[in-house]
């Protein structure tokens, strides 16, 4: 049976930190900022903007939210980018995805200054620099840390090669010396790919895509997915049940990869907040 990586308990501890940053900086007078986007009345993004919100408060932080109207042009959004680019009280700068169709998003990601890209759509993880990281795929790797699990070494699979989840982790992977193969919808045989991993990353959005017979025996399987049931219930990329007595480590969905997202999103607001003040 496979160990369960559970982010709560993870998450815990990257708040904790954060938390303690927080102090440090009130202390000396920085009171770190996280200013929010968000374009509409979709449902889901409220949710998540309010979590957020909740979660800023919790630590100190102090938040901004910045509604715009559903048929807002690209222009205006901008506009306030650039405003909140030049606002030396705000740390961060966090649009809600998705934007309306008529949007662009990779235009209003790319309008953030990098410094205060606390979702680290505009990272340069190449780079070797100081750039903040993805807050999905930088949860993972701070989950398998807590584990124990160094991907030194060892065959790491990425199935995904999305900008905000599949190319960063794979680039945060190799950066900690893994071996990386990163798999997509062109590649071929891929059960016989994801079954050399030792450590195998699920992020293509498609429910119980990974099944037993796609994992090696022992591998560590990390499942980013986040898909709605028919029943309404939550369903990751992995197919659990199957998966599970097989893996030396797991994460379930719900309650594993998600609560990482939003603990590194805290994180990256008190590292810029940190940077951009000089402490």
């Amino acid at each position: 049976m496979a160990t369960l990586i559970r982010g709560k308990e993870v998450a815990a501890e990257v708040l904790k930190a954060a938390k303690n940053d927080v102090d440090a900086l009130l202390a000396q007078g920085v009171m770190p900022c996280l200013a929010v986007i968000l374009v509409g009345d979709d449902p889901a993004s409220r949710v998540y903007v309010n979590k957020k919100k909740e979660k800023c408060e919790e630590l100190g932080i102090r938040s901004l939210e910045y509604k715009l109207p559903a048929e807002a042009t690209q222009e205006e959004l901008l506009r306030l980018i650039g405003e909140l680019n030049g606002d030396k009280s705000v740390h961060g700068i966090l649009c809600q995805l998705p934007l309306p169709k008529h949007l662009d998003e990779q235009l209003t990601v790319r309008a953030v200054a990098r410094e205060k890209d606390v979702d680290g759509f505009t990272c340069l993880i190449s780079s070797g620099g100081e750039d903040l990281m993805p807050c999905t795929p930088a949860g993972v790797m701070e989950m398998l840390k807590f584990a124990g699990i160094s991907p030194r070494g060892k065959k790491c699979c990425v199935i995904g090669r999305s900008n905000i989840v599949g190319k960063p982790m794979a680039m945060l992977l190799l950066g900690a010396d893994g071996t990386v193969t990163v798999c997509h919808s062109k590649t071929e045989n891929l059960p016989a790919v994801t079954r050399e991993a030792d450590i195998l990353i699920a992020a293509v959005g498609k429910p119980r895509f990974v099944t037993a017979d796609m994992v090696k025996d022992g591998a560590v399987v990390i499942d980013v997915g986040v898909n709605r049931g028919a029943d309404g219930k939550l369903l990751g990329d992995v197919d659990f049940d199957a998966v599970e007595p097989k893996a030396s480590y797991i994460t379930p969905v719900p309650g594993g990869v998600g609560p990482m997202t939003i603990a590194m999103l805290m994180k990256n607001t008190v590292r810029a907040a940190k940077a951009q003040s000089r402490v």
